[in-house]
This record gives structure tokens, sequence and C-alpha cells, in this order.
């Protein structure tokens, strides 16, 4: 497995057990509603229910991202390898591992920092599309294309 099908793998890894904790916690708090409705009665039963359905609301929108970002991903190929930065790219640029996918939480793999970004981001649209040896630069800082993977 190369280096970024690990990064690719991981990174799906996580949102599916993100995906799956967001539908445990959703499931937990629709049987708890039932569970209280049984045998709960007048204002403090009402503002429970509600603040359950407020929960149950935030979770779902949570579950919907997640899914979104899985379904991004599972549309990446990681064994394509271009000379042109697009989604799915695995880029050095000032020796930071950058992954064109969707925006994630950092990762280590086999001791290297990796880090997610959407190719909307301000630093991925300066990358989408460029190659080796591009420079740019955001807030101050310049940015030099190292490889692409």
């Amino acid at each position: 497995m190369t280096f970024k099908e690990k990064i690719h793998s991981h990174y799906l890894q996580m949102v599916q057990d993100r995906i799956d904790v967001f539908r445990d916690m959703i499931s937990n708090l629709t049987e708890d509603s039932k569970n209280d409705a049984k045998g709960s009665a007048g204002d403090k039963h009402e503002t429970a229910l509600s603040m359950m359905h407020i929960e149950q609301e935030k979770l779902t929108n949570k579950l919907k991202e997640a899914i979104t970002q899985k379904a991004i991903l599972d549309k990446i190929d990681a064994l394509k390898i271009t000379e042109n930065i697009i989604s799915g790219s695995l880029v050095k640029a000032n020796g930071i591992y950058l992954y064109l996918s969707v925006a994630l939480p950092k990762i280590a793999i086999d001791g290297i920092n990796v880090i997610a970004l959407s190719p909307q981001s301000p630093l991925g649209s300066h990358l989408m599309g460029n190659k080796v040896g591009f420079t740019f630069e955001i807030n101050k800082t310049h940015y030099t294309i190292e490889s692409v993977e």
C-alpha cells in the first residue's frame, strides 16, 4: 500500500467512524425520547423533549456532513497520479504534506504529518491545477510545490 493509499484509507475510516458514532447517538436520543414519553408529563417533560429534539437535529446535520465527506472520499482514486494537482492529489509544499480531498483533522502516517484540505479552501484553490515548482503566497507565506502524487 502506497503512502497516499494509507492516507486515503485512514481518512475514509475516520469519516466512517464519525458516521457510526453520530448514528448511534441519534438512535440513543430517539430511544431516550420514547422512554421519556412513557412516564413523564408537564413542563419539565416538554422542555426535556424539546432539548432532545434540538440535539437530535444538530447530530443529524453533523451526520449529513460526514456522509457528504465520505461520498467525496469514495470518488477519489488513491492510485491516480497526475502532473497537475486535482482532487485526490497528495501535494508536498514547504515540507508539508497536503491531501486535497475534504477538510479533516491533521493525521500522522508512518510518522509523517498530513493535512487534509478542501480544494475550495484558500490554500486548496491556489494548489488546484498547478504543477511541481509553482510558487504562490497566502497570508505573507510563500509556498513552493515540491511534489505531486
